[in-house]
């Protein structure tokens, strides 16, 4: 491959292999040079830049030092494995990044898994069939580009009875997955480029924003979640909460909060709250909690949910309610988009829900939830007096906080010697003290096991 690399040769210019190294760190670091990619040798760059080798040799050697290149014996110059890493405190920080080692672990608190032995595989192959068995040919073609109207007016439904939400199937897209849903996003918002995260926050959502060039403000959380007032000195446009159960921390935001939000998104016309209502349907105290949506008055509130977490991470659909201005933006430029959703998955999930079928699943998880999240803190008795538990109530995890100033890496560490993998709260490594223990896909003895090695590593 080429580089094209303008070099300055006037007074008062960097050293020209200073310059070298400087663009290509930047394109490494900007993605443009991706890992594993080889670059001109030594030889060919000082041709083409009409420079000594030994100034290339000069800012190759650096950048190998510095872990930017790999330098592989009569092969050539590849570019490393480097991710570059924003602090979400605004700080702009370089990590060198190592793919983990695949290791066996004896029990995986993985915040991500499902109980998947509940999940109702004869009714869901049952639907399938009775489908194919139609001979339907419309399943096989592209159909709407927001979804089928049939699964939009279901969820549209559901969201209403399940978490109030006023919306209509014309508001809704449906898509595979949140972060296709979060592109599409983006070219909606078009020049609204800068928004707020709670921080912690969800890492891909992080990633996605800023792969998309999002101007990024972090904005600290107390107990109640994202402090508006410091949203409100960011200068952000848009913001992204989880306010019925944050992840990472476990927040449940109060409806004072909530109100706060979107008063601040009311103060100017194009202001949006994204909502990230991801596993709100698992709440194990007291009445469900209303959506952020359902009490916006004003088109501010952009809702986001999935079936991720409700069915299993394969079915692969989530879905975008839009703002009445946000579906004009959507409709008139973006409907070209084809839905990213097989029709034969949205007509088998449509009738699983019309059916009672999801209702009935949903009864089934929030009671198997409820018992494991009750075993675990039951468990965890022991660790209250050296550790702070929280995330209780809601979702598939729990958090453990050092109170003698352990960090999530000491925490982390300690439990994989006894192979047990917990998770970190902070992936930015911001001096976090907080490990996450997911309960989800685990059974009892599991946890238990899993709880007695920890028991060891950290008491």
């Amino acid at each position: 491959m080429d580089l094209m690399i303008q070099l300055s040769t006037g007074s008062g210019c960097a050293h020209l292999y200073e310059q070298i190294y400087d663009y290509i760190k930047r394109e490494i670091k900007g993605g443009k040079l991706t890992r594993g990619e080889k670059l001109p040798s030594t030889r060919i760059l000082a041709q083409n830049l009409q420079i000594s080798r030994s100034t290339v040799d000069l800012a190759y050697g650096q950048l190998v030092s510095e872990g930017y290149l790999e330098s592989r014996p009569g092969s050539g110059y590849y570019v490393g494995n480097v991710r570059e890493l924003y602090g979400l405190d605004g700080i702009r920080r370089q990590l060198l990044y190592e793919e983990p080692v695949k290791e066996e672990y004896d029990v995986d608190f993985s915040t991500a898994a499902v109980d998947m032995e509940q999940f109702p595989f004869s009714t869901w192959r049952k639907i399938n069939r009775a489908l194919l068995s139609q001979d339907n040919a419309s399943l096989f073609s592209l159909g709407d580009p927001q979804g089928d109207m049939s699964l939009r007016k279901t969820i549209a439904d559901y969201l209403h009875s399940s978490r109030g939400a006023n919306l209509s199937p014309e508001q809704i897209v449906v898509g595979a997955g949140s972060e296709y849903l979060l592109l599409l996003l983006d070219k909606i918002l078009d020049s609204n480029r800068h928004i707020a995260l709670e921080s912690p926050t969800y890492q891909k959502a992080f990633l996605s924003f800023q792969s998309f060039g999002f101007e990024i403000s972090a904005i600290p959380m107390d107990n109640q979640g994202m402090q508006v007032e410091e949203l409100a000195q960011s200068g952000a446009r848009i913001a992204y909460v989880m306010p019925s159960h944050q992840y990472p921390t476990g927040i449940v935001m109060p409806i004072g909060r909530r109100q706060e939000l979107l008063a601040w998104a009311n103060q100017e016309q194009n202001r949006y709250i994204i909502e990230d209502d991801h596993d709100s349907e698992f709440r194990y105290k007291g009445k469900p909690i209303p959506c952020l949506q359902s009490i916006d008055s004003n088109g501010k509130v952009i809702y986001i949910g999935t079936f991720s977490k409700a069915i299993a991470p394969a079915i692969r659909v989530s879905y975008l309610a839009l703002p009445e201005p946000l579906l004009q933006i959507y409709q008139e430029r973006y409907r070209f988009f084809s839905s990213t959703v097989p029709r034969m998955d949205q007509s088998t999930l449509q009738q699983f829900m019309v059916e009672g079928h999801f209702e009935r699943h949903l009864n089934r998880m929030r009671k198997c939830y409820r018992a494991k999240h009750d075993f675990l803190l039951q468990q965890l008795k022991p660790f209250r007096r050296q550790f702070i538990i929280g995330g209780e109530n809601a979702g598939t995890f729990l958090t453990l906080t050092a109170r003698d100033g352990r960090t999530q890496e000491d925490l982390i560490a300690a439990a994989a010697a006894r192979k047990i993998r917990v998770y970190p709260m902070d992936v930015q490594g911001n001096g976090s003290h907080t490990v996450l223990i997911g309960y989800g896909g685990l059974n009892m003895d599991e946890i238990e096991r899993g709880v007695e090695a920890l028991k060891e590593a950290f008491l």
